[in-house]
């Protein structure tokens, strides 16, 4: 029997957070084998919105969260949902999240968010130039749309706090939004436009040239899943089918499924799962220039090389229960409330993300020592930060400074 794969560096995850560590420490000459059990990027790297979302600095939780969570939670239309079987294992979670929500923790995690955000756009246009996905990233900006002017007045506040955080947004009429996107229906609130964000036209071939590129580099690919993590006096040893690694270093970069590795590290990491939902219309012309979030409903519609994508909400649930045919459908009708001729979707899709109670990532060496990192908890903002936490991956990896603060994300901070 042969032995094990050895490796400086194995990376344990191969969504867009996963390949970009990989990419930029191949591009820096050092040892790199990706471990994924999936096709590289096709998990919630391939499902999402394909916002570069530099303008998401509010953390889910906050005040305004916290008075509406008893309502939340058991609204089934509601945009923050959670599968009622779940609720005991996800008390302890829920509980550090209501005190996330309060106010001083909430400006504490926009502040910090804020600053992880603010390069983002820089940082994909290079990474995008760099593998070929330059004609993927769109720059036209995001709208949020506002069904009545009492619900405009009501995000005042949180867009005035967005500006003091140094997002650029520009509240728009009726006519604007109508100049900007003639194929929505009269807006009578009006909106927000976030000018300077992008957006991917198709996010799942941005992360594949990603993937690609890592590869033409010279990282390794092993098709596995990761169950065990050891450490030893020469290494760690990670085993499971398919996978049996002895490696110098490891990445924990497994998103929704990082936090029994990060248990095994060491790490005791109140990582849970939001299961996000998409559908999608086939359609030769796009009924939209830009990614529109109609905000009270919590999902964007996003128009994607030959279909319109509908992406979105919140619900926690856990990684074992099936697809919810009342989100799907919640989806489905909050589309057509926009595009009442929409027919069946051709497709439907559910994927996981990984969500910490206070919507800040985990990026950081484990209590037990800088030979295991933690690279995951992005939740909706994995695609926009990967380049980032790729970068600072490297940093810490070759005893660099990062140059900036991410001890906020720290896997022991709770």
């Amino acid at each position: 029997m042969s032995g094990p794969i050895k490796c400086e560096i194995a990376v344990i995850g191969a969504g867009v957070v996963g390949l970009a560590i990989a990419h930029r420490l191949a591009l820096e000459g050092r040892e790199v084998l990706l471990i994924d059990a999936a096709v590289p990027g096709m998990g919630a790297s391939y499902g999402n919105a394909g916002t570069v979302a530099d303008y998401a600095v509010q953390p889910v939780g906050t005040p305004a969260v916290l008075a509406a969570l008893p309502r939340l939670m058991f609204d089934p239309g509601s945009p923050l949902a959670i599968r009622q079987a779940a609720l005991p294992a996800l008390a302890p979670w829920l509980m550090r999240f209501a005190r996330q929500c309060l106010p001083a923790a909430a400006r504490r995690n926009a502040l910090v968010l804020a600053g992880l955000l603010g390069d983002a756009q820089p940082r994909w246009r290079a990474l995008a130039a760099e593998i070929g996905g330059a004609g993927i990233l769109q720059h036209k900006g995001c709208l949020y749309l506002y069904a009545s002017l009492r619900e405009r007045r009501g995000a005042e506040a949180d867009i005035a706090f967005r500006r003091d955080l140094g997002v650029a947004v520009e509240l728009l009429g009726a006519a604007e939004i109508a100049a900007l996107e003639p194929g929505l229906p009269p807006q009578q609130g009006g909106g927000a436009f976030f000018a300077d964000a992008s957006f991917m036209t198709d996010p799942g071939q941005m992360v594949q040239l990603l993937a690609r590129a890592a590869l033409a580099e010279g990282a390794g690919l092993l098709r596995g899943k990761v169950l065990g993590l050891h450490r030893g006096l020469d290494g760690l040893r990670l085993s499971g089918p398919g996978v049996q690694v002895h490696a110098r270093r490891v990445v924990i970069a497994a998103g929704a499924h990082s936090r029994g590795l990060a248990l095994q590290a060491g790490d005791r990491v109140p990582l849970d799962t939001e299961r996000g939902y998409h559908l999608e219309w086939d359609m030769q012309a796009p009924r939209l220039n830009r990614p529109v979030c109609p905000a009270a409903r919590g999902f964007y519609l996003c128009p994607m090389q030959g279909r319109l994508r509908a992406a979105g909400t919140v619900e926690l649930g856990g990684l074992a229960a099936p697809a919810s045919p009342r989100r799907l459908a919640r989806l489905a009708a909050g589309a057509r409330a926009y595009f009442p001729d929409l027919g069946a979707p051709a497709r439907e899709w559910m994927g996981f993300r990984p969500s910490m109670p206070d919507s800040l990532p985990v990026i950081g060496a484990s209590r037990g020592g800088g030979d295991v990192l933690h690279a995951y908890g992005h939740g909706h903002i994995g695609l926009t930060l990967a380049p980032l936490t790729a970068e600072v991956v490297a940093d810490l990896l070759a005893g660099r400074d990062p140059g900036r603060d991410v001890g906020a994300c720290r896997p022991d901070r709770f």
